[in-house]
């Protein structure tokens, strides 16, 4: 091999490393850019310097145990994204909860901006700058599907050509920019690198396919926070349940009117018991997992649950429960009784509620106000 063509390997090889380096350190900047975009808030307990932990309010309660399953979040203000969209505009309060997964083709858009907004404290988001801008209608067939990533939802928030903000997409608008939000943690866990470099795959697609350029955080950030909100969530998740064991199986239908007649209404396969602000304050639901309209078999036994992130908070949260549970029990012929089997002990109720009101008070404190829409998207 003549100098001349060692000379040349030689050339190639640092031309490949120069392009490399170069292509590394302007993702790294891109990223980095990314970063400024989303200033902490020093009035969330979320995205403050310390978490806040706690006990778990009533948790140690043996006639209605909380059972522990993970953890959770949405706040009593959640904040638009920086540099997205044309105002700061109200946004979902925190007794709110969460409005029912909305299509995200839409007739038309208003001349207002949407008030769902992204929430840094418990989402990461990746956004996408087009090249020049996109109609709604093409875009729909692509972002239809990246509604997941892993366990985790993801939401998607789009700015128009006119600066507007959409919490969805409308076939017949323009859209300059658009959103990710990948949700952190849930009662899955916290996000985890694979599901992170998922919805950076579903980016990077989307980016080649519209001629944009994608922005977002870096992994490591992304995962610690992700693994703080998991702490914190897990360390005030409660849910306290009671069982109906109705003796002899009776026809589901029955039972399905003698619920609906008290008060309960449909939410998905369950029942539930709502508020005056129509979130679910306790559930119903078969035992054997099965919707009460089937018409499958007979019903045996029922759970009544009070997840507590998830409900409002209430002075009587428990003691409702257990006055709504009697009241179903006596129309059933049917016993009321812990999760050991064992009938309540008298005052048992107002023994529960005075532990739930200092979980409900640690939720607040920690950002995580019980029944907010926050509460209910990372406590699912």
């Amino acid at each position: 091999m003549s100098d001349l063509q060692i000379g040349l390997i030689v050339l190639g090889v640092l031309l490949i490393l120069l392009v490399l380096g170069f292509n590394w350190w302007q993702d790294r900047r891109v990223r980095r850019k990314m970063q400024s975009h989303f200033p902490t808030n020093e009035h969330d307990p979320l995205l403050g310097a310390e978490q806040h932990g706690g006990g778990h309010g009533g948790a140690s309660e043996p006639r209605a145990p909380a059972t522990k399953v993970h953890k959770g979040a949405q706040s009593a203000e959640p904040r638009r994204e920086p540099n997205f969209g044309a105002g700061s505009g109200s946004v979902t309060g925190a007794s709110a909860a969460p409005a029912p997964a909305a299509p995200l083709a839409a007739t038309s858009g208003s001349d207002q901006d949407d008030a769902e907004e992204v929430d840094p404290a418990i989402e990461a988001v990746i956004e996408l700058t087009f090249g020049s801008p996109v109609r709604g209608a093409e875009l729909l067939p692509h972002v239809q599907s990246v509604r997941n990533v892993g366990r985790k939802p993801v939401r998607i928030f789009a700015e128009t050509e006119g600066g507007r903000h959409r919490a969805r997409i409308h076939s017949d608008e323009t859209y300059s920019r658009l959103q990710l939000a990948i949700l952190l943690a849930n009662r899955s866990g916290p996000l985890t690198a694979i599901e992170w470099s998922q919805a950076w795959a579903r980016a990077q697609d989307l980016a080649e396919r519209f001629d944009a350029s994608p922005e977002g955080p870096e992994q490591q950030p992304v995962l610690e926070h992700a693994h703080k909100l998991d702490d914190v969530c897990a360390a005030l998740d409660t849910q306290v349940g009671l069982t109906l064991l109705l003796g002899c199986a009776q026809p589901a239908a029955e039972v399905l009117a003698i619920a609906r007649d008290m008060g309960f209404v449909h939410e998905g396969p369950r029942l539930a018991w709502m508020s005056d602000e129509g979130i679910a304050r306790f559930t119903l639901s078969r035992s054997d997992g099965a919707p009460f309209d089937a018409g499958v078999g007979g019903v045996e036994k029922m759970n009544l649950l009070l997840d507590v992130p998830c409900s409002p908070a209430d002075t009587r949260a428990f003691g409702r429960m257990v006055d709504v549970g009697r009241e179903l029990a006596s129309r059933l012929r049917a016993d009321l009784v812990d999760d050991q089997g064992k009938p309540l002990a008298d005052g048992s109720d107002v023994a529960i509620d005075e532990r739930l009101q200092k979980l409900f008070s640690q939720l607040d404190q920690a950002g995580l106000r019980s029944g907010s829409a926050r509460a209910q998207r990372v406590f699912s």
